[in-house]
């Protein structure tokens, strides 16, 4: 009897898990997010110390205790450096991308930048929350949401041309479009009930570009590595890192737009 050949994996067939996922996260992001204070503190706290062992994984998968001594020095480092607030402080988060580096032989200085960057992107979110409040962190939130939707759809739908395929060989020019032209959107909306102004459209499409950027740095470091995830721990998605490599992007634009350039007819 001639055996059937074994059937290549549907286009969607991916959809209902990572759908499941994405609920899952926006409820437990979205509860965080409208409850602030010390809520939101924790969760970014929990999140970014887990992104912090999942980076040590990559590059050292059979140093586990290490990863999870990492993880726990930056849970204290994060909650002392919210509660002081002193600029100051800010100093403390190069303890572990030091320590960290000087525990490798090598990929000394990626560990030290991705360290660094998600420390101080987790920092961002909580210093623009408690700033701004509620409602622009929901706008950031949405711009990063919305770009990964639209992308993933636009991409699965129309395919064609690679957006960097060297590095990141399933996103397409299609799908990269789709979510600036989705995040101008979201900026739109914005527009309707805020005092920002029409600029926050433009901002939106760039900060849809700093995420996007984001995950194109983690897919690199992941290539290097030679895996396909950053851990398991979400069905779907991978790890938390590859979930919310493209928050940590758009944070840390924003930490610049917020707070270093004065944007005219932004007001957040």
């Amino acid at each position: 009897m001639r055996e059937t050949p074994p059937q290549p994996p549907a286009k969607w067939d991916d959809l209902t898990v990572r759908l499941t996922s994405s609920a899952v996260m926006v409820v437990v992001g979205a509860a965080g997010v409208i409850l602030g204070g010390v809520w939101f503190q924790m969760l970014v706290v929990f999140v970014t110390a887990v992104m912090v062992w999942e980076l040590w994984m990559m590059i050292r998968p059979n140093e586990p205790t290490k990863g999870m001594l990492m993880a726990a020095l930056v849970a204290s480092i994060m909650s002392g450096q919210i509660a002081d607030g002193a600029l100051w402080g800010m100093l403390l988060f190069l303890i572990v991308p030091i320590i960290g580096a000087s525990q490798l032989k090598t990929e000394t200085k990626m560990f030290f930048i991705f360290a660094l960057g998600i420390q101080l992107a987790g920092w961002g979110l909580v210093h623009f929350r408690d700033d701004y409040g509620f409602t622009w962190l929901l706008w950031l939130m949405f711009v990063v949401i919305v770009t990964d939707i639209f992308g993933y759809f636009a991409g699965k739908a129309l395919g064609g041309p690679k957006f960097w395929p060297a590095i990141s060989p399933k996103k397409t020019w299609s799908g990269t479009v789709a979510g600036w032209v989705g995040a101008g959107f979201v900026g739109f909306v914005f527009t309707l009930f805020t005092n920002a102004g029409l600029w926050v459209i433009v901002i939106s499409m760039v900060l849809s570009f700093a995420g996007q950027m984001g995950d194109i740095a983690e897919s690199a470091l992941k290539r290097r590595m030679g895996v396909k995830d950053s851990s398991t721990l979400i069905p779907g998605h991978g790890g938390l890192f590859d979930r919310f490599d493209a928050l940590l992007g758009a944070s840390l634009f924003l930490i610049l737009v917020a707070d270093i350039f004065d944007v005219p007819g932004v007001v957040f």
